[in-house]
Parts: C-alpha cells; sequence; structure tokens
C-alpha cells in the first residue's frame, strides 16, 4: 500500500513564502509524473503544477514565476517552494503520483492559509 504524507502548510502574511514537501512510501513502482494540486473553499481542486521524472515542468498561470516544483527521484519526494504568497493561494495543497502503470495517489492534504 502506497502513502504519500504533505507537510510545510501554514498560516503566512501576503508576499511571504512557504515551503511543501511531499513524500511517498510503500511498494510504489516506477513513478511517472508528480504534482501538486489545491483546493479553496467552494471551489474545484485544480492542478498548481507537475514535474515529470525526467524533470519537465509545467505549472498554472496564476502559480508562473512564484511558485517551484521540484522532486528527488531516489527519495520518492515532490516538493513546492512558495514566493510571493497571495490571498487567493489559500487552500488545501495535496500531492499526487502518477504511476507509468496507470495508477495515481493522493496525499491527505495540508493547508496553506495566506492571510494578514
Amino acid at each position: 500500500q502506497v502513502h504519500l504524507v504533505e507537510s510545510g502548510g501554514g498560516l503566512v502574511q501576503p508576499g511571504g513564502s512557504l515551503r511543501l514537501s511531499c513524500a511517498a512510501s510503500g511498494s510504489i513502482s516506477s513513478i511517472d509524473y508528480r504534482g501538486w494540486y489545491r483546493q479553496a473553499p467552494g471551489k474545484q481542486r485544480e492542478l498548481v503544477a507537475v514535474i515529470s521524472s525526467s524533470g519537465s515542468t509545467t505549472y498554472a498561470d496564476s502559480v508562473k514565476d512564484r511558485f517551484t516544483i521540484s522532486r528527488d527521484n531516489g527519495k520518492n519526494t515532490v516538493n513546492l517552494q512558495m514566493n510571493s504568497l497571495k490571498p487567493e493561494d489559500t487552500a488545501v495543497y495535496y500531492c499526487r503520483f502518477f504511476q507509468t502503470d496507470g495508477f495515481h495517489y493522493w496525499g491527505q492534504g495540508t493547508q496553506v492559509t495566506v492571510s494578514s
């Protein structure tokens, strides 16, 4: 069984920074993509950023030039460095791992609140 555990969420003032981390444990096989998603109250879950096993990245327009996704293949982790945070970034952030066989896994989510 595979478990994804996120960490690093919290309360930060506008303009501040946070770093989220997600670690996978268990019998996870070849990972194709790793991603971060978020869901604000009353809104649908949306893609924030995704990174492939080769290192190519894709970002939502709303976070480009502010957020950076990274991964450590050997440790089955994915990180999200978030800078210049805005109140509209407030959401529960989830990590997601995609295996090459088509299976995917979600973390339990970590709350990020941007407020003065």
